[in-house]
């Protein structure tokens, strides 16, 4: 008892209060200072501009559109699985269960704080609305028509994105396409044409369902790489805001273009699993979708869809035996060397743009000096 009285008596002299106070104060500053760091490193983090350059370091052109691939030959296999052999006769609700799933995921990163902040209020209310409602027609009326046509129908109908993508770009922001990219996009097509043409199996309704899918997949392409590039949208960002939407959409499409009897549906841990399997690369498809819109362009997307398609039928011939014609064979040669050319014309164009974006980025009385006169642009754009 004394001993703790002395004790007492010690800490509240002044010179020991003194020292404590100075010292709770040291450690104070140092905590707020260290918050402080916390708090801007994380901001710098959040914030929507630091974000797409962090999606655009770690994910470029060439990652974005092999990762692309990878996961779009898988799911068009598994969801063709599992419309046919599961038997889950529900295309649009198979939509909504991919989207649905997507929303959940993300909710998780978000939880987190690893979802990637929104850009700034750039893109009006109605822009992402409908880039919601025309991702809900582009997914869910490409399952339609890959439950009621052939895969070799479902990739012939792709080939009239590509003219529908270069006729919207032009109305809406004034792109031009080059002749040589012209001709490169049509070598494209009529190989596709060529090396799909044995296996054309449709429906009078799923043929009506493939035509009705073109533009929605064509505007959901333009919309998603324009606001990614223009507006400072990341891919997750931009996939968090408009998939409420969709998901709300694709309910009033159920009744419409889905038979009744989903809930008599057999879930077994089979059909279940095999469900969420291609939920999980609905997600994946997505989310790697947007990143190659994000860092490319929709044509040049388009493009790598072609190229899935040779790459699928070569490879069945060349690993499984299968034997798809001679003719089919040529075609996708033939279009895989108009794909290549496609790449290079890209390849020269994006070396030619690089000296104007150095000089673009001088001050303007350097060019005026060097140049002489002042040019106010380049006219309309051309790709």
């Amino acid at each position: 008892m004394l001993c703790s009285r002395e004790i007492f008596n010690f800490l509240v002299r002044k010179d020991v209060r003194k020292i404590l106070k100075r010292k709770d104060s040291d450690a104070g500053e140092r905590g707020k200072a260290l918050e402080d760091l916390r708090a801007s490193l994380f901001n710098k983090f959040r914030s929507s501009e630091s974000s797409k350059r962090q999606q655009q370091q770690i994910c470029g052109p060439v990652a974005a559109l092999t990762f692309n691939f990878m996961v779009a030959v898988g799911i068009i296999f598994m969801n063709k699985w599992v419309l046919k052999n599961v038997g889950f006769q529900f295309p649009v609700f198979l939509t909504f269960i991919h989207y649905a799933v997507s929303w959940a995921l993300m909710a998780i990163l978000k939880s987190f704080s690893l979802l990637p902040a929104s850009a700034p209020s750039k893109s009006t209310p109605l822009s992402l609305f409908t880039l919601g409602i025309v991702m809900s027609l582009s997914t869910g009326l490409a399952n339609v028509s890959l439950k009621y046509n052939s895969v070799g129908f479902y990739q012939m109908a792709k080939i009239a994105v590509t003219p529908s993508i270069v006729l919207a770009e032009f109305i809406w922001y004034k792109k031009r396409v080059t002749f040589s990219k012209v001709i490169a996009l049509t070598i494209v097509s009529a190989g596709v044409a060529i090396a799909t043409v044995t296996d054309l199996q449709f429906s009078l309704f799923g043929a009506c369902v493939a035509l009705a899918w073109i533009i929605p997949s064509a505007v959901n392409k333009i919309l998603w790489s324009n606001m990614q590039q223009q507006e400072n949208w990341t891919a997750l960002s931009l996939m968090w805001k408009t998939t409420p939407i969709t998901l709300l959409f694709l309910v009033s499409m159920i009744p419409f273009l889905d038979p009744p009897g989903v809930l008599t549906f057999q879930w077994s841990f089979s059909n279940t699993s095999a469900i969420l399997i291609s939920a999980f690369l609905g997600f994946f498809l997505q989310w790697s979708g947007a990143l190659a819109l994000g860092a490319t362009s929709a044509i040049s997307h388009v493009v790598l869809g072609q190229f899935k398609t040779c790459v699928l039928l070569l490879g069945s011939y060349y690993i499984f035996g299968s034997n798809p014609g001679t003719t089919s064979i040529c075609g996708a040669f033939v279009a895989i060397g108009g794909m290549s050319f496609f790449t290079y014309l890209n390849l020269r164009a994006k070396k030619q743009l690089s000296p104007l974006k150095v000089s673009s980025s001088l001050p303007k009385s350097k060019l005026g000096e060097g140049n002489g006169e002042n040019r106010d642009g380049f006219g309309a754009e051309s790709v």
